[in-house]
């Protein structure tokens, strides 16, 4: 059976985490099929969005350290098959394309990590998040000591970091975890409704839109700011933004192709 459920809707694809006996924990099969899960979305011109959602009270509980840890210290077996892209976006450059996160249930250490390598989150009214590496003796390997600070401010991350405290779902929101909160049988429907909203969108414009940003964060605004003229002047060439123009002018939807 598999451990990541993939179901197209549109030009949305849905990865449901599927180990629900286990609390959706991350065992080496569960990550090697998220990675692919995450390399056809990039690959696939028909996709432009993708959903993390997860079976069961847990969207993860994190690594399964039983199977997992003997795999990290194995250097010559990576845990991310060679030519896929982590999700985490750690060992390899991320998803270029944006993921919304629907968080049903707990979200421990590398479900927090995963959320925040994307670019949404909802979370159910009873979702909970708890970064804890620091009480095992190690480090959110994820990115989480990078992204918290990049998505909460540090004073916030290392509250939360170097605690290894559990936050509810409307701290989560108030300090900016989580970009939206409802009720548990909403969650799903709303991340859903996002992700589709986005992929409405001109693909190209929105894959440059998030690249930029990115490299802002990873380079600083100069870096950024430095490319953003060369991104315009080759999406400007594109087929979409002469459907986006003759769609504001006509004051309509327009419908992208993504060239």
């Amino acid at each position: 059976m598999p451990t990541i459920l993939r179901e197209r809707h549109d030009h949305v694809l849905l990865m449901t985490f599927n180990r629900e006996d286990k609390l959706n924990a991350f065992d080496p099969e569960m990550i090697a099929e998220l990675a692919e899960a995450y390399t056809e979305l990039a690959e696939d011109k028909t996709l432009r969005c993708g959903v993390l959602a997860a079976k069961g009270r847990f969207f993860t509980s994190g690594l399964d350290l039983v199977s997992v840890a003997p795999r990290i210290m194995n250097k010559d077996e990576p845990l991310i098959p060679k030519g896929l892209i982590d999700p985490w976006g750690v060992t390899t450059p991320p998803c270029p394309k944006p993921i919304v996160s629907a968080v049903q249930g707990r979200c421990f250490t590398l479900g927090i990590e995963l959320m925040l390598a994307g670019q949404v989150t909802v979370a159910s009214e009873q979702a909970s998040f708890t970064q804890a590496e620091v009480s095992r003796g190690i480090l959110p390997f994820g990115g989480g000591s990078v992204r918290w600070a990049q998505a909460v401010g540090s004073q916030n991350a290392w509250r939360y970091l170097l605690t290894g405290d559990t936050l509810d779902a409307a701290e989560a929101w108030r300090i900016g975890l989580v970009q939206q909160v409802v009720s548990t049988e909403l969650v799903l429907e709303t991340a859903l409704g996002i992700a589709n909203r986005i992929a409405r969108q001109a693909p190209l414009a929105v894959q440059a839109t998030l690249r930029n940003g990115r490299l802002a964060l990873a380079e600083g605004p100069d870096a950024a700011f430095a490319r953003l003229m060369p991104e315009l002047l080759v999406l400007m060439q594109s087929q979409d933004a002469r459907r986006g123009m003759e769609a504001f002018m006509l004051r309509k939807e327009a419908e992208y192709q993504g060239n």
